[in-house]
């Protein structure tokens, strides 16, 4: 049975950004087989709900939909709708339609700050993690932490080691493979840090003023932003505004000098056998401080601060992806995460306001996303950790599998859905459009692995990847079919001088879907309906003011009949996958199967 929807995309909210005291039209679609008497949205104001009534505003065969205008008179609007009918009711939030009474916090949200840019929404981003992707000619000294390695060997699984194997990629190498990147089709770069530090992933800075001189320094950033701005690519990169690396100048001035105006930026404990406090007690990476209001104007506050400098000509990134958002500016019982992240977006929208700001968040946590601190986060929880339970073929425990002390789970699409639901329920779906989605990167297995180097498994993951809502990036390698069993393990190389170890078949298929998700207004724009979910199957809708698709996805053998009429369409072209026509689909697969339509 067909239910009621809304969510936040354009069918149903005029405005997602409104100002206090403008007027939003909120617009609700009812199967016509439903029986009302009354229909009202619920809206919170001044911490107590208002009832207004909703009007049908049209009437087609399958539905009708209904709106009302309403009065944003807080920063954060909580809403849902009443479907009255007689004695009986239900509840329409965004976790769904309910027989019962239900709690504010999975109402749907309108937030008023200034919408995320516009440009994320058509755009897919590749993951580059700079040791890795390609190495110019340039020669370099290396430093004395540094164990080089061959470009073709795999990485080394002696744990002790894995942070000091240097390979040598470096800003001009990527630069020089622009051309492959703009035939792949991505719009923007994502690079992991670019600072100086003391180890291979850079996560422990030495120095946020300026770029690694082993990946070229500041000339090679800014030669490789303005290429890649003349291809149509963007670049952003990585900050870790928790901690720094052992190596920076502020923890060495706290640690050697008696009266260092940087011990503020710390945290100090007795119980700690290096005197101050390493993030996950790891001592090479002190943990920072946001009591110092010294350090929070040189993190964000001046004009030339961190945040700022890097988004500014001649650099002009387009973005932060802030590490491990989640616990920056929390210790114990201090608290500072939501002035960090409402202090680092108000510094990006005066330098850039069309610099993306999302923040990692390894597990979820609603109050992060409500949409006035990072843009969105990177949806492990809500995307990428139900997506390999459901298409990972055998269980197996991975090193990094999520942390969890158990091989890998499998579940069926009906989990994997309600975890997704469950994720987008509660938070703005500005935050949910604006969080990145993917199916791997640096600190997993690689994606190929996870289902067993099955392609047509792999290309059901990225069918997902294009076209769920979000922001979707690509792991550099993974559209080749690079293997690994856990983070570092998975940091290979790419080998551009024999290219017979690339997967062509999955090279294409990532090259079709980049392709249509940056082309689709309904990708970019459209709504969330799911259609059908059976143990190995999914169906869903995507549908904005100019275009509908229907996408279906399955992880194996498949038979399952789609009837359109009800939803009042029929397929009008196929975009990927077998073709189809008329009023339904029947899918009689023998293995996994992708599939996206046009509708009419």
């Amino acid at each position: 049975m067909l239910e009621p929807h809304h969510d936040g995309s354009e069918l149903y909210v005029s405005n997602p950004a409104p100002r206090i005291g403008e007027y939003v039209t909120l617009k609700v679609r009812i199967p016509n087989s439903y029986q009302i008497e009354k229909l009202s949205v619920r809206i919170m104001q001044d911490g107590e709900p208002i009832l207004y009534p909703l009007r049908r505003s049209s009437r087609k065969r399958t539905d009708s939909w209904w709106s009302a205008r309403v009065e944003i008179v807080s920063a954060s609007t909580n809403y849902r709708f009443l479907i009255k009918n007689g004695k009986d009711f239900k509840w329409l939030n965004s976790a769904g339609v309910f027989t019962r009474e239900v709690m504010d916090h999975q109402d749907f949200k309108l937030v008023s700050a200034a919408h995320p840019p516009r440009w994320l929404r058509s755009t897919v981003f590749y993951q580059i993690f700079p040791d890795r992707f390609a190495k110019s000619a340039t020669q370099r000294a290396l430093p004395s932490w540094a164990i080089p390695r061959k470009w073709s060997a795999i990485p080394a699984l002696n744990q002790s080691e894995v942070s000091q194997e240097y390979y040598g990629g470096d800003l001009d190498g990527v630069r020089e493979k622009l051309t492959y990147l703009k035939k792949l089709g991505v719009k923007a770069l994502y690079f992991t840090p670019i600072f100086p530090s003391r180890s291979n992933h850079r996560y422990d800075a030495s120095s946020f003023d300026e770029v690694d001189p082993l990946l070229g320094g500041d000339e090679s950033l800014i030669d490789l932003r303005n290429a890649a701005a003349r291809s149509g690519i963007k670049v952003m990169s990585d900050l870790t505004t928790n901690h720094c690396g052992i190596g920076h100048p502020w923890i060495q001035s706290a640690l050697n000098e008696k009266n260092s105006v940087f011990k503020e930026f710390f945290y100090w404990s007795k119980k700690s056998n290096w005197g101050y406090v390493g993030w996950w007690n790891v001592p090479s990476l002190p943990k920072l401080n946001y009591k110092s209001m010294k350090l929070r104007d040189l993190m964000w506050g001046r004009s030339d601060s961190i945040v700022k400098k890097w988004l500014k000509p001649p650099y002009g990134l387009s973005g932060w992806r802030i590490d491990v958002g989640n616990m920056t500016g929390r210790f114990y019982d201090d608290n500072f995460n939501r002035e960090v992240a409402k202090s680092i977006r108000a510094a990006v929208e005066d330098t850039n306001p069309e610099a993306w700001l999302v923040a990692e968040n390894a597990d979820f946590y609603s109050e992060d996303l409500d949409g006035f601190g990072w843009h969105g986060t990177m949806n492990y929880n809500g995307f990428t950790k139900p997506l390999w339970y459901w298409l990972n073929q055998t269980p197996r425990e991975f090193k990094d599998g999520f942390g969890l002390p158990l091989p890998l789970p499998r579940i069926d699409a009906g989990a994997m859905v309600s975890t997704m639901q469950e994720f987008a329920a509660g938070i703005p779906w500005r935050s949910l459009i604006s969080s990145m989605v993917l199916l791997g990167s640096h600190d997993r297995a690689r994606f190929h692995t996870v289902v067993n180097k099955d392609v047509s498994r792999n290309l059901a993951g990225v069918t997902l990847l294009m076209t769920y809502p979000g922001v979707p990036s690509v792991y550099a390698g993974d559209e080749l079919g690079l293997e690994g069993l856990w983070g570092e393990n998975g940091r290979r190389t790419i080998n551009w001088e024999n290219k017979t170890s690339w997967n062509k078949d999955l090279l294409q298929g990532y090259k079709d879907l980049i392709a249509l998700r940056s082309k689709s207004h309904a990708l970019a724009n459209g709504g969330l309906r799911w259609v059908q979910i059976e143990k190995d199957s999914i169906c869903f809708l995507r549908e904005s003011k100019r275009e509908s698709l229907l996408i279906f996805v399955s992880r194996g053998k498949a038979k399952v009949k789609i009837d359109l009429r009800k939803y009042g369409y029929s397929i009008a072209k196929t975009l990927y996958g077998p073709p189809m026509k008329g009023r339904s689909i029947s899918i009689n697969s023998k293995g996994p199967i992708s599939g996206i339509w046009r509708l009419a």
